[in-house]
């Protein structure tokens, strides 16, 4: 006790960068604002400096907000006698929206909703009428102001554009109030737009929150990210990249492109030569990326860092060897899936698409392969060997029920093991494991720390035991997620299998055993990179 009063007490300087470590870490947070005062004030603000991140079911810190609204806001909102209690403290030992640093529309808006769902449950009210969308405004529009008035100091803003139509109501509604307040975003030095809309630049209902972006970004000149996605003509996004009106040539330095077709594009060139500090390029499944777009590509006369790409549909061998000859050194991130190679013989295109990134990208540091023949297994273990020394990510899918898959999977886990790095930020394998095999793996990579280990078993071997054998007793991961049908029933109609997956994170008896020895179970859904949206979203935070 004595050694803690004399570190906390005598070092609060030190204590402060113990605390900066668990920054992330938001269990770790909350426990240390039980230790003392000092403790929680330097524990406060990270957990405040960007809530809406943090996963919560009921979203109850809204009303802590809430608290902070003038007398006048309060007495419309008291009007509404859903929510008498709301206000009934009056008094917080913080100024918590102060603390606020990073905000996204999209989670606080989403937030917002979510904690309006659960008001409306706890006071039992399953009927909805215009004084229930009203309200609902009059909540956003208040924590809104909140924000903007309450001298926040924000560092990061992401204004995201979706196809929802009431999300754009309330965007609108806070763009507005931003432009009224200027000094709200007076130190931001990372602005970022995502517009994940497919009809945004033709759509007249968005003419609104068009002007408003353009006037913010002008007057600012503080964009740094830029994701475009969920449209399938290219062409309408070239106004935008081209426009003066969005004059980001000076500032902009990654480009996110997301489930974009780049056919009939005959000026993508002009786009990048335009962009003075772009340092990083990242391609989501993106269709047509053809010799045509390729061309356009390697004709620049400053390097593209291309540094991500997942690929799911190409047909051109050829146009992916220009891409990679000319810009694989830059790229860090790696995937491809179902459907890669349509039109050749899939395991021969497989097959060359692999050793061309191992030949030409020596920095992968996310792989994520899905679906291969037991014929391109090798070739994906020797690339793995090959970039070993930097990969930090691997996402292994050997694809549906089948002989031949089943011996990919045995390929798998009778020789990963020897050839992983000692340390893996994360690890997900997808495949039908057969115990034997299974074993030979944990063996073979008992001296490998992995921070984040995922299993997707969908074989009909028990590994739980093996897992509490191998991996926790020996506390070789910190996060654990397995989806595993081995808990599940399976009925079969003629040759389809249908399979009812149970999550480990359900089994409560299971994640205590585990907590026990400071292994964190998570639901599977929640950790997996490789989805489709939870890959945007990694991506996104990259940088």
């Amino acid at each position: 006790m004595s050694r803690l009063k004399i570190f906390s007490g005598d070092l609060p300087e030190i204590t402060s960068e113990v605390i900066k470590y668990f920054k992330n870490d938001f269990s770790t947070l909350h426990s240390c604002i039980l230790v003392n005062r000092l403790w929680c004030r330097l524990a406060i603000p990270l957990l405040w400096e960007n809530p809406f991140s943090i996963p919560t079911r009921n979203c109850k810190f809204i009303e802590i907000y809430l608290n902070n609204l003038n007398d006048d806001l309060k007495s419309k909102l008291n009007e509404y006698k859903i929510i008498d209690n709301l206000f009934s403290s009056s008094n917080t030992l913080f100024n918590y929206p102060g603390f606020l640093k990073y905000l996204s529309t999209r989670e606080l808006i989403h937030t917002i909703e979510r904690w309006f769902e659960n008001v409306l449950i706890r006071n039992r009210i399953f009927k909805r009428d215009s004084a229930i969308s009203n309200l609902r405004s009059l909540i956003s529009i208040s924590l809104f102001k909140i924000f903007i008035e309450n001298e926040v100091k924000l560092h990061t803003l992401d204004i995201e554009v979706t196809d929802h139509l009431i999300h754009n109501s309330y965007l609108d509604d806070f763009l507005e109030l931003i432009l009224q307040k200027p000094n709200f975003i007076y130190n931001v030095s990372n602005l970022r737009l995502y517009i994940m809309n497919s009809s945004f630049e033709d759509n007249s209902k968005h003419t609104s929150i068009k002007n408003h972006i353009s006037q913010i970004i002008n007057s600012h000149q503080i964009l740094k990210k830029l994701v475009l996605g969920h449209n399938k003509r290219f062409p309408l996004y070239q106004s935008l990249l081209l426009s003066k009106d969005y004059n980001c040539s000076n500032t902009l330095n990654t480009i996110v492109l997301y489930s974009i077709n780049f056919n009939d594009i005959n000026n993508l060139d002009k786009i990048f030569e335009q962009l003075n500090v772009l340092e990083s390029v990242h391609i989501i499944y993106c269709s047509s990326l053809n010799t045509s777009f390729t061309q356009q590509i390697i004709n620049l006369t400053k390097p593209l860092k291309l540094k991500s790409l997942f690929i799911n549909e190409v047909s051109q061998i050829e146009s992916l060897q220009l891409l990679l000859q000319n810009y694989g050194n830059y790229l860090e991130n790696f995937g491809f899936g179902f459907g890669v190679g349509y039109g050749l013989s899939l395991t021969l295109f497989r097959q060359q698409l692999l050793e061309l990134i191992s030949k030409y990208c020596k920095n992968i540091k996310f792989l994520d392969i899905f679906e291969f023949e037991d014929q391109v297994t090798y070739s994906a273990l020797n690339l793995i060997e090959d970039i070993k020394q930097n990969i930090n990510y691997l996402s292994i899918n050997v694809g549906p029920i089948s002989t031949s898959y089943y011996k990919s999977g045995s390929i798998i886990l009778r020789n990963l093991g020897q050839i992983l790095p000692l340390e893996l930020d994360y690890l997900s394998l997808t495949l039908n494991v057969d115990i034997t095999d299974f074993e030979i793996f944990l063996k073979n990579s008992q001296n490998i720390f992995i921070n984040k280990l995922l299993i997707n078993n969908y074989g009909v071997h028990e590994i739980l035991p093996y897992i509490k054998k191998y991996i926790m007793k020996e506390k070789r991961v910190k996060y654990l997620a397995i989806s595993d049908a081995i808990y599940s029933k399976y009925t079969c109609f003629s040759d389809k299998y249908y399979f009812e997956y149970k999550d480990l994170f359900s089994l409560k008896d299971e994640v205590k055993e585990f907590e026990l020895y400071n292994i964190k179970i998570q639901k599977y859904d929640d950790l997996v990179i490789s989805s489709r949206l939870n890959l945007l979203n990694f991506i996104k935070r990259l940088d």
